[in-house]
């Protein structure tokens, strides 16, 4: 690169910084668009709309409930990922959906659950059940019905009801003529199969349609191309992507098995108060400084190069927040701190090997150019292997899952851009302006060999102290105390009590007057707060209240409140985390795994690499989880998101040693000592994935100090899990395949 250009670059980096810094403090335009403060937060964050529905029948079965929650969960997705869904009572669903104010709004978009319905074109006489009346494109406005609904079913006119759909997807298919167009797969019950079977073989024969009715209007008017008899039907002609999920979504809702009215409404504040929103995001530049000074210090010219990277890196991804209208919640926040460690964990992996390449002796421009091109496999390796858990998780998970795991993938992204593509153009710049001496490049310093393998039986008998600990503890303490982990209202449910005060609380008084009163009756300080905006009311969310507890709870509210004793209400509300959405989260960390380990096995031609690294993962998730058990933290959504940072983090730090391995072991003759190779690759990385530990450990560590209870909560066992990765890929992912090497060979 001239000078002149690396002058351009300097310049174009340092414009780009101030536009990025400009549009996340204050945004363009009236509105601010793309400041950080119009990223669309979670309930905790920010808030939301809280919409009670009750079912139409009194006594509803538990199975039904059960489907009419996680169907409606699916539907609200298309609102926020961090929507929630879960039982009050008896015969009642609680929806929250954050970042909207608008509950009427919400109202009239989803309409009324559980009144779709398929209706036949013509009746056994052969007249129309409905008539077209325009040809405007939108089925709603194109078609009327005839009849009503009561004389449709007397006429056995409604071929099938929402009840009779399995399930309703979107997606793609290819046509006849080999394109792809935009469709919604259906998936039919049993009872469903026959009657479609026998309606569409008649509609096909008479060249007829089947209307889909839903709410008082019609939805779509598709023709029958032939019939279908095997339950699985797609309806074609959607004009795009998004017209085909709302559709698609329409049919779930329309699905229920239960029918649902509007019991009430709310516009609640967030579960958070706005000291923990601002502490946070101090502890967060704060954690953002210390990381690019320490980077500075060890690295000198590329410790700073990977600062204006890491600016560059926050920056894109706040913009990129907006872009996608992402919800941000503390799940989410997992996922950014764990791609800003990965952002850091490039650059140490680039300026590691530049530091190689001048101590043996090569000039500062070769050595740049040798330290990308020697670090973009292991970097592309640990981010694409992450990344790849990342998909499954946004396409098979649900909920703060799905939220998680597309934060994550952004993340993921925009850390290899920016430690790829931007570092490497602004060193080369800085080369090129004149900065070219060897020791602003790098402390020269040669690594030496240490013999972790020696070690490595003490290393196996630590961790697996470390493993057993986690069934042996749960077991212990649900045999005493019932809970083998302290679970929380996310997993168990508990009681809602919502109480109208005389005075509008805040939320900073609700945290420091109410919460301490509702703990010393509880003894546990898993507690979410509630503000309906607009009135007095505070809803206080604890674990399952026995009766003698909301008793003695309503008189401690009355005596420090002056709270009458009419204005206190207390329901059972189900988890938050449904059972299929908690199934949904191990198929969706199973299937994970089973990528990275075929990801793996492929990059490295050898099973035995991913073996170990599969093992090690499991061994980092077993060491926090003992952890949950031992210390009783809370677990909660943040449990999912912590668990998933953890796995992703672990692979990333395993795959970088296992690329070190991979990369000796070519260069080694048959006389080699694999355990030489596997000690000497180990020692190479050794500086990285202490330092890698360390930036991550200096983010979390800074949120843990300043945050409030609930992010401690969040924190902690991530700390716990960023000490065990560093110490299984340093001391057991190497010894794991070493032994397979020598214990199991390849076949030839």
């Amino acid at each position: 690169m001239k000078k002149s250009r690396g002058i351009i670059v300097l310049v174009l980096t340092a414009v780009i910084l101030g536009l990025l810094a400009f549009t996340s403090a204050v945004g363009f335009g009236p509105t601010g668009t793309g400041a950080a403060r119009n990223i669309k937060t979670g309930l905790d964050l920010s808030g939301g709309v809280s919409i009670t529905y009750q079912t139409t029948d009194e006594n509803p079965s538990s199975e039904d409930m059960s489907d009419t929650i996680y169907k409606l969960q699916q539907r609200v997705q298309q609102y926020s990922e961090e929507a929630q869904v879960y039982q009050e009572g008896d015969n009642r669903i609680n929806i929250e959906i954050p970042g909207v104010s608008d509950a009427n709004t919400i109202l009239e978009d989803l309409g009324k659950p559980g009144s779709l319905y398929f209706i036949a074109q013509t009746d056994a006489d052969g007249n129309q059940n409905y008539s077209q009346i325009a040809s405007t494109g939108d089925a709603a406005q194109d078609y009327q019905l005839n009849y009503t609904i009561e004389e449709l079913e007397a006429s056995d006119s409604i071929v099938l009801t929402g009840t009779d759909v399995a399930s309703a997807r979107a997606g793609q298919i290819e046509n006849s003529m080999q394109n792809k167009e935009n469709a919604v797969s259906l998936t039919l019950t049993s009872e469903g199969t026959t009657k479609f079977a026998d309606a569409t073989t008649k509609a096909f024969g008479a060249n007829e349609s089947i209307g889909i009715y839903y709410d008082g209007a019609f939805v779509s008017v598709p023709g029958v191309n032939s019939a279908i008899t095997d339950g699985n039907a797609q309806i074609t002609g959607m004009a795009d992507y998004a017209e085909a999920e709302n559709l698609a979504a329409t049919i779930r809702i329309g699905g229920l098995k239960l029918e649902l009215e509007e019991l009430r409404s709310n516009v609640v504040g967030a579960q958070l108060g706005e000291d923990a929103i601002r502490t946070s995001l101090i502890a967060g530049a704060i954690g953002l400084v210390l990381v690019i000074l320490f980077m500075i210090w060890v690295y000198l010219v590329p410790g700073v190069v990977a600062g204006l990277s890491l600016l560059i890196y926050v920056g894109l991804e706040l913009l990129m927040l907006n872009a996608f209208d992402l919800t941000l919640t503390l799940p989410g926040i997992a996922g950014i701190v764990l791609s800003i460690g990965m952002a850091v964990d490039a650059n140490v992996i680039i300026y590691a090997r530049i530091r190689e390449e001048i101590t043996a002796g090569r000039n500062t421009k070769v050595a740049i150019k040798a330290g990308y091109e020697k670090a973009l496999s292991a970097i592309l390796d640990g981010n694409i292997t992450t990344l790849i858990a990342a998909a499954v998780l946004g396409w098979l998970g649900s909920g703060s899952v799905r939220g998680f795991a597309m934060t994550l993938a952004l993340g993921i992204v925009l850390s290899m851009f920016t430690a790829l593509v931007v570092s490497r153009m602004i060193i080369r710049a800085l080369y090129a302006v004149g900065i070219r001496k060897e020791s602003l490049y790098a402390r020269q310093k040669k690594e030496k060999v240490r013999d972790f393998l020696g070690k490595r039986k003490i290393f196996f008998i630590i961790s697996l102290v470390l493993v057993i600990a986690a069934p042996v503890s749960m077991i212990a303490f649900h045999a005493t105390s019932g809970k083998a982990l302290n679970y929380s209202l996310e997993f168990q449910g508990g009681t809602s009590t919502t109480v109208t005060f005389n005075e509008d609380m805040s939320i900073a008084d609700i945290d420091a007057k109410v919460k301490p009163v509702v703990q010393e009756v509880t003894g546990d300080a898993n507690i979410q707060t509630q503000k309906v905006v607009g009135s007095n009311d505070v809803v206080i969310k604890t674990r399952g209240l026995e009766l003698d507890e909301r008793e003695e709870l309503n008189q401690k509210l009355m005596e420090n409140f002056d709270v009458e004793e009419d204005k206190i209400a207390a329901e059972s509300i189900s988890s938050t985390i449904s059972g299929e959405m908690r199934r949904d989260a191990v198929v969706a960390i199973i299937v994970a795994t089973v990528c990275m380990l075929l990801y793996i096995w492929l990059r490295f031609k050898d099973l035995r690499f991913a073996s170990s690294a599969v093992l090690a993962l499991l061994h980092d998730v077993f060491v926090v989880l003992a952890f949950y058990a031992l210390a009783r933290v809370s677990v909660g959504n943040t449990f999912i998101a912590c668990m998933l940072t953890i796995v992703g983090y672990s692979i990333n730090a395993t795959i970088v040693i296992f690329d070190r391995i991979r990369e000796n072991m070519a260069g080694a003759n048959r006389k080699t000592d694999i355990a030489e190779v596997v000690n000497r690759s180990i020692s190479q990385t050794l500086t990285r994935s202490i330092y890698t530990s360390l930036t991550t450990f200096i983010m979390v560590a800074v949120l843990f100090i300043m945050g409030v209870a609930s992010i401690r909560e969040f924190a902690l066992p991530i700390m716990v899990g960023i000490v065990c990765g560093a110490y299984s890929s340093v001391c057991i992912t190497g010894a794991l395949w070493y032994v397979m090497k020598t214990k199991i060979k390849a076949k030839k």
